[in-house]
C-alpha cells in the first residue's frame, strides 16, 4: 500500500509534500470554526440555525474560489496561484479572531472561504499532473490524509487553549494561530516547479485563454454536470459530519471536552487511514467501484451512529470507522476530476466541478440546524448525511472509469477520451488496468 511513495522521483516528493502540508495547514484553519461553534453559540447566543449559516458561507464562497482560482492556475500558473491562495485564506483566519458578531464574522469566514477552495482545486491538479499515473489514486488519495493531520493539530491546539484560557479569549487565540500558513509559502517559493504536462501544454498554446464557461463547452458539458453531482454527495454529507460532530458530541452525547477531545483523535486517526485505503483500492479496483462501495458503507455507519442508542465505547468504535470512510469518499476526488478533463481547463473544472459540490452541499449543514428544531439532532444529521451518499453512488454509476490514464491525452470531452485511452494506449501497469481494459 506504501512502495509507491518509493518510486517517486525528488520533484514529486517536493511536490507532494508541498501539496500535503497546504491542504493540512488549510484543514487546519477550517476546523477551527467548527471546534469553536459551541462557545460562539454560548457567548454570542447564536442559534444552530445560525451556526450551519456560517458553515455553509464558507463552502458556497469556497465554490466560488475554486473556480476562480482554477481559471487563473490555467492562464498563469499552478505553483503561483498554490501560493496565493494559502496566503488568502491564512490572513482571514487571522482577521476572524478580531470580529465581535455574527455577521462580522460571517465577512470574514465567507473571504477565508475563496482560499480554502482555491488551495484545493489548484493543489489538486498540481499534484495529479505531476504523479505518474500507474500511482496517481494512491499518490493524490493519500493527500486526504493531510486534511487528518490538520484536522488533529487543530484538536490538539483547541484542546490546550481551551484548557489554559477562558472561553472569551481562547477562541480568538485559536483563530489568530491561522496565520502561521504563510510560512509554507516561502518553501514552495524556492523547490516547486510546474508540471510538466502544464508547462508543455502552455509552451504549446500560449496564446490559448479558454473561456471560464469552457466547462460547460460542448460535450464536456455533461461530464461537468456528473461531476459536481458526485461532489454535491461527497461533500453534502462530509460537511454535515465535520460541522455538526463537536456540538453532538458534546449537546446530545454530553461528553466533557476531554472525551469530545479524545474522539475526535479516534475519528482523526480514521480519517488518516481512509485516505490511503481509497488510494489502494482506486488503483486496484478502479475510481467508481471504489466511491459507490465506501459511500454505500458510510451511509450505513452514519445511519448507526446517529440513528441508533450506541454506548460511549461504541462510539468511540464507530469514530474510526466513521473517519475511514468519510476520507474514503472525498480522497478519490482529486485524481479522479483530473482525469476527467483535457490539460487546458483541467484546474477550472477541478475548482468547479470540486467546490461547486462543496457549495451546493453546504445547504446540508444548514438543513441540519433547521431540522434539528423539530427532529432530534442525531436524526437530523442523519438523514441529510445518508441522503447525500445515495447521491454518490447514483453519480459514479454515470461517469466513466479514468484509471491509470495518461493525462497528456486527455480530449475535450474527457467519457470520449476515456475510450480512446482503453483503445489506443496501453495501460502503465498491468496489475491495475484489467478495470480500464
Amino acid at each position: 500500500m506504501f512502495k509507491w511513495y518509493a518510486e517517486l522521483t525528488k520533484p514529486e516528493k517536493r511536490t507532494y509534500w508541498a501539496c500535503f502540508s497546504g491542504w493540512g495547514l488549510d484543514a487546519m484553519d477550517t476546523q477551527m470554526y467548527a471546534l469553536a461553534i459551541p462557545t460562539l453559540i454560548a457567548l454570542w447566543s447564536m442559534t444552530r440555525g445560525e451556526a450551519g449559516v456560517l458553515g455553509t458561507t464558507v463552502l458556497i464562497m469556497a465554490s466560488l474560489g475554486g473556480w476562480i482560482a482554477g481559471i487563473l492556475a490555467d492562464r498563469y500558473g499552478r505553483v503561483r496561484i498554490l501560493q496565493i491562495t494559502i496566503l488568502w485564506f491564512s490572513a482571514f483566519t487571522l482577521l476572524s479572531a478580531f470580529t465581535n458578531s455574527f455577521w462580522q464574522l460571517m465577512i470574514t469566514r465567507g473571504l477565508q472561504g475563496l482560499g480554502f477552495g482555491g488551495e484545493w482545486a489548484v493543489g489538486a491538479v498540481l499534484i495529479s499532473e505531476t504523479i505518474q499515473p500507474q500511482v496517481r489514486g494512491r499518490a493524490v488519495g493519500s493527500l486526504q490524509a493531510g486534511w487528518a493531520v490538520g484536522y488533529g493539530v487543530a484538536v490538539l491546539v483547541s484542546t490546550l487553549i481551551f484548557s489554559m484560557l477562558e472561553p472569551s479569549l481562547a477562541w480568538r487565540v485559536l483563530f489568530a494561530i491561522g496565520i502561521l500558513p504563510t510560512l509554507l509559502v516561502l518553501w514552495i517559493r524556492r523547490y516547486i516547479e510546474e508540471a510538466p504536462v502544464f508547462a508543455q501544454t502552455r509552451s504549446e498554446r500560449a496564446a490559448d485563454r479558454p473561456s471560464m464557461w469552457a466547462v460547460f463547452g460542448g460535450q464536456t458539458r455533461a461530464t461537468t454536470l456528473k461531476a459536481i453531482l458526485l461532489t454535491f454527495g461527497i461533500y453534502g454529507g462530509n460537511y454535515v459530519m465535520i460541522t455538526w460532530l463537536p456540538a453532538y458530541l458534546k449537546l446530545v452525547l454530553n461528553l466533557s471536552i476531554t472525551h469530545v477531545g479524545g474522539y475526535l483523535a479516534i475519528n482523526i486517526l480514521g480519517s488518516f487511514a481512509g485516505a490511503f485505503l481509497n488510494g489502494w483500492m482506486a488503483d486496484r479496483f478502479g475510481r467508481r467501484r471504489t466511491f459507490i462501495v465506501i459511500a454505500c458503507l458510510q451511509a450505513v455507519a452514519v445511519a448507526v451512529y446517529t440513528l441508533t442508542a450506541i454506548t460511549l465505547p461504541v462510539t468511540l468504535a464507530l469514530g474510526f470507522i466513521l473517519g475511514t470512510l468519510q476520507s474514503g469518499t472525498a480522497a478519490g476526488t482529486g485524481a479522479y476530476l483530473a482525469e476527467l478533463f483535457p490539460t487546458r481547463i483541467r484546474a477550472s473544472a477541478q475548482g468547479l466541478c470540486g467546490n461547486a459540490g462543496r457549495a451546493i452541499g453546504a445547504i446540508m449543514p444548514t438543513m441540519v440546524g433547521v431540522l434539528s428544531a423539530k427532529l432530534q439532532l442525531g436524526a437530523a444529521m442523519g438523514l441529510c448525511a445518508c441522503s447525500s451518499y445515495l447521491l454518490v453512488v447514483m453519480a459514479a454509476m454515470l461517469l466513466p472509469e479514468t484509471r491509470g490514464r495518461d493525462l497528456a491525452l486527455v480530449a475535450e470531452s474527457g467519457e470520449r477520451a476515456v475510450v480512446a485511452d482503453r483503445r489506443k494506449t496501453p495501460m502503465p501497469d498491468a496489475r491495475i488496468s484489467g478495470d480500464a481494459r
